[in-house]
């Protein structure tokens, strides 16, 4: 007797041929049953949910599955980063939002987005174009550290072209800023900008559906929700506010109102005469950082109020009745009314009534004739509507079918509005046609 020795590579693949060696092989199975993963196919072991498994090893598979890594291969999942910088301006956040397919009212299509990591405090700047990044940065780097006492010390973004150009760059090494930007296609790792922008962008989208604004008030629904989420508690800061954090002051929350309400600002003595209304009737779009006032606007007039003496009627809104066109002007705007009591329809002369025949009105293609009382050059159709604004009298009688055929009582009501009639060869043809003895005495 001797043993064999089937570590053999011929021994190993005749046994796999015969079904007998892969009693032991934790490979074989994963490929029989579908590229499980590894955890799976030990439970299904372990805990014998099914038959027919045949007892394998489970000290692992020790080969990377080249067929996995083609088929299932996912990114890697990115940790929570939970820790925030430890003072002010440490770190700063970045990142563009837009474009807009409506412009605001400023004409513009894109905001940035600065967030300040230890407090979560958040800046918002608009554009016309990406290439105004460096610009608002500048701007922002002297308000911010003029506020604090502190400097930024680093700028975190996405690697989009506009954080790239040669004077942003020469800007930060001149200054000592830190720039860090993520791997391409991954916006996780720039994910406090990236969910606080998508936190921005719900937030004024239903300020905005609340009161049926206009898509292009987004700018403004914008810098209101801006407003508020700095003056409200978030999940990473604890027990404060952002601005409280950020500033050493508690806001305070009593002087807020329903963003697109209807605002009826005072209007001083000096703007007005005696006569004159007292109050302008306005849109509240939000609060002015620079007074302690409210900003609102005129649709009609197309101009901005800012004012401490405002009365809100938090109930209505300005555009609760309009059917909105996106990026119409206000003027555009169509006010949805009862058309039946402000519209009247040109019809023209019926048949007398019988037994075998229903009322119904005239309709046809009507065709202008001149008149003396009639200074418009309008072409009308049947059954079109007017409106009542122009007090024009029900003329359709004055008209005659396009097809040349008379509608049978132009005479009367052309006499009755002093308006000769006029009558086609074919209608004097088929009046010949119709003279009786009993009708004309001269036959």
């Amino acid at each position: 007797m001797f043993t064999l020795d089937v570590s053999m590579p011929e021994v190993e693949a005749t046994m796999f041929a015969q079904g007998v060696g892969v009693v032991a092989d934790m490979d074989i199975w994963h490929k029989r049953i579908g590229h499980v993963n590894e955890q799976r196919l030990k439970s299904m072991q372990s805990s014998e949910i099914v038959t027919g498994l045949l007892k394998f090893k489970v000290d692992g598979m020790h080969k990377v599955c080249e067929a996995c890594q083609f088929g299932k291969q996912t990114k890697n999942v990115f940790p929570h980063d939970r820790n925030v910088s430890k003072r002010a301006l440490d770190v700063v956040h970045l990142d563009v939002w837009g474009p807009t397919k409506t412009a605001s009212m400023g004409g513009c299509h894109y905001y940035v987005s600065f967030i300040d990591d230890h407090t979560r405090k958040v800046w918002v700047y608009f554009m016309k174009e990406k290439s105004e990044v460096f610009t608002h940065f500048q701007n922002f780097r002297m308000l911010a550290e003029k506020q604090t006492g502190l400097q930024i010390k680093c700028l975190r973004s996405d690697g989009g072209g506009e954080y790239f150009s040669n004077e942003f760059t020469t800007y930060l090494k001149i200054h000592g800023i830190q720039r860090q930007f993520t791997c391409r296609y991954t916006p996780q790792q720039n994910g406090v900008a990236e969910r606080k922008n998508t936190h921005i962008a719900k937030v004024a989208r239903a300020l905005m559906a609340d009161k049926s604004m206009p898509h292009h008030y987004w700018a403004e629904a914008v810098v209101t929700a801006v407003y508020i989420m700095n003056r409200i508690p978030t999940a990473t800061v604890h027990g404060m506010t952002p601005e409280e954090k950020y500033s050493g002051r508690k806001p305070n929350l009593s002087h807020l109102k329903v963003f697109g309400c209807i605002a009826y600002v005072h209007v001083p003595d000096e703007l007005r005469t005696k006569l004159d209304p007292k109050a302008e009737k306005c849109v509240f779009i939000g609060y002015s950082l620079e007074q302690k006032r409210y900003k609102c606007y005129n649709p009609v007039t197309r101009k901005m109020r800012v004012s401490r003496d405002v009365v809100f009627d938090e109930m209505s809104s300005w555009y609760a009745d309009v059917k909105d066109t996106i990026g119409a002007d206000a003027n555009e705007h169509v006010v949805v009314r009862n058309a039946g009591q402000q519209s009247q329809t040109l019809s023209g002369p019926r048949e007398p009534p019988s037994s075998g025949s229903t009322n119904r009105p005239w309709s046809g293609r009507l065709r202008h004739n001149s008149s003396p009382t009639n200074t418009r050059d309008a072409s009308y159709k049947g059954k079109e509507k007017v409106g009542e604004a122009l007090g024009m009298p029900d003329i359709s009688a004055g008209y005659s079918h396009v097809d040349g055929e008379s509608s049978g009582s132009e005479q009367s009501l052309d006499e009755e509005f002093g308006i000769p009639a006029i009558k086609t060869p074919s209608v004097k043809r088929a009046n010949v046609a119709n003279r009786t003895p009993q009708t004309d005495p001269g036959l």
